[in-house]
């Protein structure tokens, strides 16, 4: 395997959002580009970045992402950003026009799951989500617990 093959697999998270797959059942996801400022890619690298509440909302033809948190970068000198400014999200324009029809039915939206590096250019897995009822919520964390034990019985049969 070549250094270039290695550096198309090679996939760094920086941040998680792990409350969206908890609040959202994802139903397709896409890989996007970020449009950022310098000090925003160095601060993203120190590991300084949050997704906790953020999303993405289509405007015209474009799609932004509001609400994630980049701190500022600790050398910054003069050079500064908005911490919670909204970002435009890089993608081709037929998956743009895909997510525009989805986004369009009721109770549909889009969510960021991960923030990563990927060959040296900062990427956000954009996923297409339903918001959870109550009793979804219940009923996952329910089904979590059974595998846990199933889990758990099958190691101890297996020691005995």
């Amino acid at each position: 395997m070549t250094d270039k093959a290695q550096g198309d697999e090679a996939r760094r998270v920086i941040a998680e959002n792990r409350k969206a797959r908890h609040d959202y059942h994802v139903l397709q996801t896409w890989e996007a580009g970020v449009a950022l400022l310098g000090t925003e890619v160095k601060s993203i690298r120190e590991g300084r970045a949050n997704l906790r509440d953020s999303y993405a909302r289509v405007q015209g033809s474009e799609i932004w992402l509001y609400n994630v948190h980049i701190s500022p970068y600790s050398h910054r000198g003069s050079a500064e950003h908005a911490e919670m400014r909204p970002r435009k999200l890089l993608l081709h324009r037929h998956e743009i026009r895909k997510l525009v029809g989805q986004t369009a039915e009721k109770g549909l939206t889009l969510v960021p799951l991960e923030l990563y590096f990927k060959t040296g250019r900062v990427k956000v897995l954009l996923a297409l989500a339903k918001g959870k009822k109550e009793h979804d919520k219940r009923e996952t964390i329910r089904r979590r617990e059974i595998d846990r034990e199933t889990r758990s019985a099958m190691k101890s049969a297996r020691r005995s």
